[in-house]
């Protein structure tokens, strides 16, 4: 029996798995000051959470754990934005690139949030 993908369910694995990757690629272009140091870390244990939340979702054995995976998901991207703030950053285009991935998280953020609400 050939197992049918769904391709929207996928595709939003790739776009957290995506989105965790592109933090890591972020921090590491970060200035290391003490502040960032810990910031960096931080943005990375959250966005590397929410990929690994909704995979665990994906599987999830009852709509419960479904929903509840689906709230951590949320909760950690809308973490991931503040620690996005919190990093010192002066060059322009780290600037810019903090500002894009605001804007993943907060993306992120409205679609589990509407996960969410179809869900319970």
């Amino acid at each position: 029996m050939n197992e049918i993908r769904n391709p929207k369910r996928y595709d939003l694995e790739e776009r957290t798995f995506q989105f965790a990757k592109r933090c890591r690629d972020f921090v590491k272009k970060l200035s290391r000051i003490i502040a960032n140091i810990e910031d960096g870390k931080q943005l990375i244990r959250l966005s590397g959470s929410v990929a690994a939340n909704y995979i665990e979702a994906n599987e999830s054995l009852s709509k419960k754990d479904f929903v509840m995976r689906i709230k951590i998901c949320r909760k950690e991207s809308k973490e991931s934005y503040l620690w996005l703030r919190l990093c010192d950053i002066t060059d322009k285009y780290l600037i810019i690139e903090r500002e894009d991935l605001m804007k993943g998280s907060t993306e992120l953020m409205n679609i589990f949030g509407s996960i969410m609400r179809k869900s319970e």
